[in-house]
């Protein structure tokens, strides 16, 4: 029965309540996909007009052709009745028929799935928050999901990968498209062992305005929480958070400049009761979820020597420039040169732009 909800999902004017409405009352997809325009009639609350534009576009579909045309582009799809479709998302009150994904999604933990969203134009310090807290998550079976977009989106996904998590790419568009094109090579990386890339539409929509927002159910749908980096009074991230409490699930949010426009949406979701989180543990608290310490890489700082220890606490709190290093350390250049090339080596230390230097 897979090839007509596939068919169904290729009629691009229909959506997914509206499928969903066909289906509890026929009880049967084939049935819901072949019902007469007087069957159609019979439906509480459906418009004549919708049923006639729905069997209008329906006689120009071949469900046939329909899934063919899926195979042949390699993609892999649940169906609504499929039985490894994601419970968590089949809960939301807009679940979509068929999920669409390429790359493994059996690899990815959806019983400790997160989500991550926020600006587009995100700022530097919210992208240094964001690595921060999922650097805590490192090598742990967490999945974070997000909506491969600029910004925010692209810095979680490119965090997970890096801190050896999964992760999924919700994307708003079939995947005939690559949307922005310049996280092409972000989206081989996740469907070839990072993840996967998942989304409702058909193979041949394109990434319109509307599908975005619409996207965003699947992102907190099919996650147990959302963590939200900077986001504006006006902003899909603020969506998502609205999202996520319609759907019963938590929402965390990471705090920001005050005098960031992109914070604005932070802060009212803070002072409504949202969770703030400054570190990973602070998520792991909110979901009530346990991590063995096993599974947590750290840092062995004990074997550090008495420079490097200088050094290592200089910068404890905020990054420094070299000349301020020195004074703070009285520490000579060459020594210093050698101290932090070390600690760069052994990924303790990372250096940024104009000569400065940070815990990693």
């Amino acid at each position: 029965m897979d090839k007509y909800w596939i068919a169904f999902s290729a009629i691009e004017q229909v959506d997914s309540p509206f499928v969903q409405r066909l289906y509890n009352y026929f009880g049967d997809i084939e049935h819901a996909y072949n019902a007469s325009k007087q069957e159609l009639s019979q439906i509480e609350g459906l418009s004549v007009k919708k049923a006639e534009n729905f069997i209008k576009q329906r006689d120009k579909i071949n469900p046939d052709k329909a899934v063919e045309d899926v195979i042949e582009r390699g993609i892999k799809f649940y169906t609504f009745e499929n039985p490894s479709y994601p419970k968590l998302l089949k809960e939301i009150s807009n679940p979509p028929i068929v999920l669409y994904y390429k790359g493994d999604l059996g690899i990815c933990n959806l019983e400790k799935s997160i989500a991550v969203v926020g600006s587009r134009k995100a700022s530097y310090n919210a992208k240094e928050a964001v690595e921060k807290i999922l650097s805590g998550l490192d090598g742990t079976d967490l999945c974070i999901v997000s909506g491969l977009a600029s910004g925010i989106d692209t810095t979680a996904h490119r965090c997970a990968l890096k801190h050896r998590l999964k992760t999924i790419g919700v994307i708003a568009s079939g995947f005939d498209y690559t949307y922005p094109a310049s996280n092409k090579d972000l989206y081989r990386e996740i469907e070839e062992g990072g993840g996967a890339v998942v989304t409702e539409y058909y193979p041949t929509f394109e990434p319109l305005k509307f599908r975005f927002p619409e996207r965003n159910r699947i992102v907190s749908g099919i996650s147990y929480g959302t963590l939200v980096a900077e986001a504006s009074l006006k902003s899909g991230a603020l969506i998502t958070a609205n999202l996520t409490l319609e759907q019963g699930r938590e929402l965390m949010c990471i705090p920001g400049l005050i005098t960031n426009p992109n914070t604005e949406g932070i802060y009212k979701l803070l002072k409504n009761g949202a969770t703030l989180v400054t570190c990973a543990q602070d998520i792991l608290e909110a979901l009530n979820w346990e991590i063995k310490p096993a599974e947590q890489l750290k840092i062995d700082l004990s074997d550090l020597s008495e420079d490097e220890q200088k050094v290592v606490d200089a910068i404890e709190i905020e990054e420094k420039g070299f000349d301020e290093i020195i004074n703070l350390t009285k520490i000579n250049t060459d020594d210093l040169l050698m101290i932090l090339t070390t600690l760069e080596l052994k990924g303790i230390i990372k250096q940024t732009a104009g000569d400065r230097y940070k815990k990693a």
